[in-house]
């Protein structure tokens, strides 16, 4: 009986708290479990740096020691010392700029070609029958097999582009359509009994409410162009953090192939992170909206 007052009380507070505008302060369990999920927080973000720590200084151990070939393996103090040389010499950048520019390319065909076909698949029955046992059939087929292909039709340029789209576009397709496909038919029939017309359903139904599925596709094409865009570049090209992967191994370079590597997981972390960021405003411009 005695802890009814102490909470009538505590909502007494928060009541005077919120009529003079200001926030009612968090009781004390509250901040401990606030403080213990940021020492949870702080736990996860140290266990993964001292990981990676304690894998680079084995690395650099046992190339040291003779437990493993240097040739084969490198080392991290070598690779280090190279990532310096390639960065302040400017080969670097450029190698990881166009490797940039053509997976940035690459995701905006994939993006605009998928949702030209999703949307044709929505609203053509009959195209849909017609041409979905293709792309299932393009979707099974390992697209490395393409690239001689696009190599002779495109030339050593273009081909790049021609691989980053076809590992990208099917999934894009798929994941738009299926996205199509979740919408309610109760909210279409409404409004085709208001009079809209099938681009106004477009429009003011099915695009907005497949926000969620292009961010989620964008988010995949980012992995699948970049895949698309290195194996282009290993048939083809003469610049990219691909070619330099590529070079590295024919000359027995393991400090290029290694930096080269480095640098194609943290050109895909920010890319990941720019479209995280795009899909974030996209979703609180809809919700405003």
């Amino acid at each position: 009986m005695s802890s009814l007052p102490v909470r009538e009380s505590a909502s007494a507070q928060r009541a005077e708290h919120a009529r003079d505008g200001s926030a009612a302060p968090p009781s004390p369990q509250y901040a401990r479990y606030l403080r213990g999920l940021r020492r949870k927080r702080w736990t996860v973000h140290l266990s993964r740096l001292g990981l990676l720590a304690v894998f680079l200084g084995l690395w650099e151990l046992a190339a040291a020691g003779g437990w493993v070939n240097p040739m084969l393996t490198s080392r991290p103090s070598r690779i280090y010392l190279s990532f310096v040389e390639l960065a302040f010499g400017g080969e670097l950048l450029r190698h990881t700029g166009v490797t940039a520019l053509e997976t940035v390319i690459g995701i905006v065909v994939s993006m605009a070609l998928g949702l030209i076909v999703a949307v044709l698949f929505w609203w053509s029955t009959f195209a849909s029958k017609v041409l979905e046992p293709y792309v299932v059939v393009l979707n099974a087929l390992p697209k490395v097999a393409l690239g001689p292909i696009f190599y002779i039709w495109l030339g050593d340029r273009y081909s790049i582009y021609g691989m980053a789209v076809a590992i990208s576009v099917i999934v894009t397709i798929i994941m738009i359509e299926s996205g199509f496909r979740e919408i309610s038919r109760t909210k279409l029939k409404l409004m085709e009994s208001l009079g809209a017309t099938r681009a106004q359903m477009l429009t003011m139904v099915l695009l907005p409410a497949s926000v969620p599925n292009l961010i989620a596709a964008l988010k995949v094409n980012v992995g699948l162009t970049l895949v698309g865009v290195i194996m282009g570049e290993f048939l083809s090209s003469k610049a990219g953090l691909g070619y330099l992967i590529t070079y590295g191994g024919q000359v027995f370079q393991m400090n290029l192939v290694m930096v080269s590597i480095m640098m194609l997981a943290l050109l895909s972390v920010v890319l990941y992170g720019l479209v995280n960021l795009l899909g974030r405003w996209a979703l609180r411009r809809q919700h405003h909206d």
